[in-house]
């Protein structure tokens, strides 16, 4: 057996920083070209190949290959020719992008094996649903009984479980409960059923861990909250619960006493049959590990990271650090050897994640938990080590061994090695929690909040720190006081998601000492005294008071330690150009630096590459000249995972013509920063100086703005004033469209259509504009004191409150404020462009009114509604936008559509318009079957530009619908209400015969969607003026469900229609307890809410309902036109088995791949 190899990287790493040695490595390799696209060993020598079923080292040497034939254990391959994977559906809190990177790599390795892979994944924006991977691509939801549909209608040989996050992992255990994957004779490659079933189960965790004396936390499973109650009156509180079977801490928390348990419990067990009750351990070191384990036994250690917050705070909402930075040696070792003997002894056969918890003070650890799959941390360590974590899973599941396997960093060694890092790591997590209501908690603890997270590179932890927190936002310059809480020691000793400039607060305007800050943060003494040499360089850098006064010194100090050029601008009252010039003058630029596994102890051939300045010599050469492609950065609500898919497919048609490619994002979870999508990889900022930077040390030949999202939009003129080719669409134009006088001004003179607006630097201006044009109207503030930014405003005193007590108005902060057009449709139309020409478009409908976000809407494609002669007035639109602007790219507009009386024509009226890719260009790609993104490049580069193409003058026999992925469960006291302002984190869509198959499915497809038994009970309440709350009661009536109520008014109105019954329930406002006492009586299943406006208190009716409907698990429907959508697709479904299980042999019509839906392979 070969020896393993083990290194303690952080320590080196650390005596690094200790010294202030800024060199990597004695040794100094010569520069080398980028490697080639696709990670394969370098040529062999010699004519020796394995035979069948022999394991053979990856070696360039035959010599080394026919040894190692005799000695490697002839572990037999899978006999597998067709593997289904499971991806993880609609992105959510806790369950995002990561999946889709480890899915897609996953597939790579499928596809180089010459395996067909079935793919079943719901989120249609994502890179892995492509025809690239998969050769079959089912749009359904992830649950038991669809895929053992798919199963079934496949007959695949093999299925990959661990790819797909919780989602996937818990449906393949159902599917072995259920038989099906044994009747079928399906193989579950990788890791066992039986080693998922321990992981997941907390119980059998916890005793399988006890069979080789490896410590966990004093713990008992429960699956009652009388049986909670006894189980931490046995431990003592506090105690933390976690829930069983979920992902990122759902159902999860830590209760100091009885009252908060209950709470606790009751959620918990409304979202899992288990929970554990665990002795708390706050304010412990929280550590993570990365093991690589393959079926002849061979173990490595991957990664490890250390969470910069104490344990208390989940990982996945903590700032995380790799290498570990505070770990002596022995400590380090303690845990590794823990990590191999636990995942050896689960029999895990691919990769895991384990998660340890350590005390300060003492060599005492307890494990917190394994992951038996591909999860978050995974995705992170792949992109801090450019190990590729999932390819390597993948090639294991399929029966490889480490040692066959090459090193995708050397080309030269084995994939049996121990990456050892001449550079540091920091990822910070993004919340949005300021997009929700006032009534959101903002404390993060045990259940994770963060929607998305970023991931810098750097020399030193200051250096990597900095370029983390610009990051993730361009608001911010570095390390700031961005907030400046009153109450300073709560903010310090009670997480939330400001924390970190809490700190900033303290220490830079405070004075607290380092001793002060950890006694009430119990942050390590380390990580507090790399921020105070921050801190100290900023009062130096401040006290210079002027640029010319600040010394070359003391500005090379500053860079090293990730100033950014505005950061320092701002202290000493220059411009960032200014400061700019001035290093630029004093020869002080960053370098260039290959993100180098091997610590320089072999050349790397790596396209992973990072800026510092904390180096002496670039790693690569710059002679390439390519086209640089900016990402879009880290996932918030708003822009997702459905840019990534439009900048890997800009960049693979870039290089599909002949031109060398620059990646440039930051953000771990994606495919875009994968090993082989572009010819080099910036792990980088997307900033203008950044990006300036890269673009000039590059050479590089142009910039792609118009793909990655808002963030590369927001620098394009800039880039441009500063002599970038920016390619495509000329920013000045986007300029035009991005301030609303000129984009209003273009509309007017092209005889475009657009609401009445107005911008008001004061209360009254308001009010005299909205009595002038009528309510309801739109506000736009651009200074918000609390609640969302946007509102929609129906009478004069919500105006003024919305503009005096919700925000500020006056000559500094104006307010946009623009009619409202009530109870009219929302159209939104995709386009491609070149010089102005229209050459695709495409047209997607919104099931709700206007009113609801563009980004939280249903939107069918092709329309289910519109008339021939508005697609055609729609289309028009377009091509009169597409000249004026003189598009060459992608665009996006939003449309109102209202009806004129008496059949007049209808109103057409542009509300929005984007000169880039939007989030839906990946629906209408994949739904039309073009790839609007392709068209777009060649536009954009100008090259091979297609001819025009009517794609909605096609008929088609199929419909697809998108549904929005909420994550309310997570965002404890946001009220599940869909306005004006984005609340959806994720999507999914699906494909059906008609609208209502496909919204059948496409809903089901949400996770944690639960279809409410027949004959159970629906909660209705809201807005009795709606017209379909009639339409809704009648039908749920006529399928046999109960109808309750809480409001006397809904009860009356209910009551008062014929043959439809509603019993009105007693409804604890403030008692959570007694509340779901009353759903479980009455065996309310569903939650039907139509209100007319978000709640005002936490005590507002239908706020509880519609809160407690998302705390209990339950669907809600809180929109007019979707809950009747619903109800009217149940009704076509009962009769066709819709609520049975899953029954051999009955295959549901709308169980077809996606080719079978559109004809061919997009």
């Amino acid at each position: 057996m070969l020896a393993r190899i083990s290194y303690a990287p952080q320590r080196a790493l650390r005596s690094i920083f200790l010294k202030r040695v800024y060199s990597t490595s004695p040794v100094v390799f010569k520069p080398v070209p980028t490697r080639p696209r696709y990670a394969k060993a370098i040529p062999v020598v010699g004519s020796y190949a394995p035979k069948e079923d022999e394991h053979v080292l990856s070696s360039p040497s035959e010599l080394a290959r026919e040894l190692s034939a005799k000695v490697l254990p002839k572990i037999p391959r899978p006999d597998v020719k067709k593997v289904v994977v499971i991806g993880s559906g609609g992105l959510s809190i806790g369950q995002a992008g990561e999946f889709d990177y480890s899915g897609s790599q996953a597939m790579k390795a499928l596809r180089e094996e010459g395996v067909e892979a079935v793919l079943i994944n719901p989120n249609i924006a994502t890179w892995q649903t492509s025809h690239e991977l998969a050769s079959e691509v089912y749009f359904l939801p992830i649950t038991a009984d669809y895929v053992a549909y798919v199963l079934e209608k496949e007959r695949p040989d093999g299925i990959l479980l661990t790819f797909g996050g919780q989602s996937a992992l818990n449906v393949g255990i159902e599917l072995d409960r259920m038989g099906v994957l044994e009747r079928l004779g399906v193989q579950v490659l990788g890791t066992p059923i039986r080693t998922l079933e321990i992981s997941e189960d907390r119980d059998l965790f916890v005793q399988a861990l006890r069979e080789i004396d490896i410590p966990v936390a004093q713990s008992t499973a429960v699956s009652s909250v009388s049986d909670a109650l006894e189980a931490a009156e046995h431990i003592s509180y506090p105690v933390i619960v976690r829930a069983a079977f979920t992902l990122g801490g759902l159902g999860s928390g830590f209760a100091n006493n009885p009252d908060e348990l209950r709470d606790l419990a009751a959620k918990g067990l409304s979202l899992s049959p288990q929970l554990l009750i665990e002795r708390s351990m706050k304010g412990w070191k929280e550590l993570e590990y990365e093991v690589v384990r393959d079926a002849a036994d061979n173990t490595i250690i991957c990664c490890n990271m250390e969470n910069f917050d104490p344990l208390g705070t989940h990982t996945g909402d903590s700032i995380v650090v790799a290498p570990s930075q505070t770990l002596p040696d022995e400590e380090y070792h303690m845990l590794r050897s823990a990590a191999i003997k636990v995942i050896r002894h689960l029999g895990v056969i691919g990769e895991c994640n384990i998660q340890y918890a350590l005390n300060p003070t003492s060599h005492e650890y307890c494990v917190i938990e394994v992951n038996a799959r591909l999860s978050r941390s995974s995705a992170l360590a792949s992109k801090a080590t450019g190990y590729p974590l999932a390819y390597t899973a993948a090639k294991i599941a399929l029966g490889y061994t480490l040692p066959e396997l090459p090193n995708a960093v050397t080309k030269t060694t084995t994939a049996c090695f121990e990456p050892s890092l001449d550079y540091i790591v920091t990822k910070i997590p993004k919340w949005d929690l300021a997009k929700f209501s006032s009534q959101v908690d903002r404390r993060v603890g045990s259940a994770m909040k963060s929607v998305g997270e970023v991931m810098a590179i750097g020399r030193t932890f200051e250096e990597s720190l900095q370029k983390a927190i610009r990051q993730i936002d361009p608001r911010y310059v570095g390390f700031e006081a961005y907030v400046q809480p009153e109450d300073i020691d709560t903010a310090l000793s009670v997480p939330t998601d400001t924390r970190l400039f809490a700190i900033a607060h303290a220490m830079l305007n405070k004075n607290y000492t380092v001793d002060r800050i950890h006694d009430l943060t119990k942050i390590d003494k380390w990580f507090l005294h790399k921020i105070n040499n921050i801190v100290q360089t900023h009062r130096d850098v401040r006290a210079a008071s002027s640029l010319d006064a600040v010394p070359e010194s003391l500005l090379r100090t500053a860079k090293k330690q990730g100033f950014s050029d505005a950061q320092i601008a701002a202290l000493v009252s220059s411009t960032e150009e200014a400061v700019r010039l001035k290093r630029k003058s004093l020869g002080i630029m960053p370098f260039v630096k290959r993100i180098d596994t091997l610590a320089a102890e072999y050349p790397a051939h790596t396209n992973y590459l990072y800026t510092t300045y904390n180096a002496q010599t670039h790693d690569v050469e710059f002679d390439e000249h390519g086209t640089m492609v900016l990402g879009s950065g880290v996932y918030r609500i708003g822009s997702s995972v459905e840019f990534d898919w439009c900048a890997v497919t800009c960049a693979r048609k870039l290089v599909d013509r002949g031109r060398r490619t620059i990646m440039v994002n930051y953000n771990p979870e994606t495919v875009s920063t994968d090993y082989d999508e572009a010819d080099r990889m910036y792990f980088e900022e997307l900033g203008w100086e950044r990006v300036m930077d890269i673009y000039e040390l590059e050479g590089a030949s142009g910039v792609i703005v118009s793909v990655g999202g808002q963030l590369p939009q927001n620098i394009a003129l800039r880039l441009k004033h500063s002599g970038v080719n920016v390619l495509g669409t000329d920013p000045e134009k986007i300029d035009m469209a991005e301030d609303r006088h000129k984009f209003s001004s273009v509309l007017d003179s092209i005889g475009v259509d657009q609401p009445a607006w107005t911008e008001v630097t004061s209360v009254n201006a308001a009010k005299d504009f909205a009595n002038k044009v009528g309510y309801p109207v739109l506000i736009r503030p651009s200074y918000v004191l609390s609640g969302a930014a946007m509102n929609i405003v129906y009478e004069e005193s919500a105006l003024e409150y919305n503009l005096s007590a919700a925000a500020s108005v006056s000559p500094l902060h104006p307010v946009v404020i623009s009619k409202f057009i009530d109870n009219a449709q929302e159209v939104d139309v995709d386009a491609v462009a070149s010089k102005g020409k229209l050459l695709v478009h495409a047209i997607s409908e919104h099931v709700e009114n206007a009113g609801v976000h563009s980004g939280d809407a249903t939107l069918v494609l092709p329309p289910f509604s519109l008339p021939e002669a508005d697609m055609v007035r729609l289309k028009e639109i377009a091509q009169k936008v597409a000249a004026a602007f003189q598009i060459s790219g992608p665009f996006n507009m939003q449309i109102i559509r209202k009806q004129g009386e008496n059949d007049t024509l209808a109103e057409l009226k542009v509300i929005e318009c984007n000169l880039r890719a939007s989030r839906s260009f990946p629906f209408v790609s994949k739904v039309l079957g073009h790839n609007f993104i392709e068209t777009a490049t060649a536009a954009i580069v100008d090259h091979n530009v297609p001819e025009p193409i009517d794609l909605m003058a096609e008929k088609r026999n199929y419909t697809s619908i998108k549904c929005a992925q909420f994550s309310w469960t997570r965002l404890g006291g946001a009220d599940p209400f869909l306005g004006v302002e984005m609340a959806s984190t994720g999507e999914v869509a699906s494909f059906g015969k008609d609208i209502y198959e496909a919204y059948w499915a496409s809903l089901l497809s949400t996770t944690g969607f639960k279809i409410p038994k027949q004959g159970s009970g629906v909660l209705i309440g809201g807005d009795t003026t709606k017209p379909e709350m009639e339409r809704i009661a009648k039908k749920l009536v006529h399928l046999d469900f109960k109808l309750y109520c809480s409001s006397p008014d809904v009860e009356h109105f209910l009551n008062g229609i014929p043959y439809v019954s509603c019993q009105r329930i007693f409804f604890p406002l403030k008692d959570k307890r007694k509340l779901r006492e009353v759903f479980d009586d009455f065996d309310i299943q569903c939650v039907i809410n139509l209100a007319k406006a978000r709640g005002t208190s936490a005590t507002d009716e239908d706020y509880v309902a519609r809160r407690n409907a998302v705390d209990f698990g339950f669907p809600l429907l809180n929109n007019p036109r979707t809950a009747e959508l619903f109800v009217e697709s149940l009704e076509r479904k009962i009769p066709q088995g819709g609520l049975r299980k899953y029954t051999e042999g009955r295959i549901p019509s709308e169980v077809k791949s996606w080719k079978e839906f559109i004809g061919n392979r997009a």
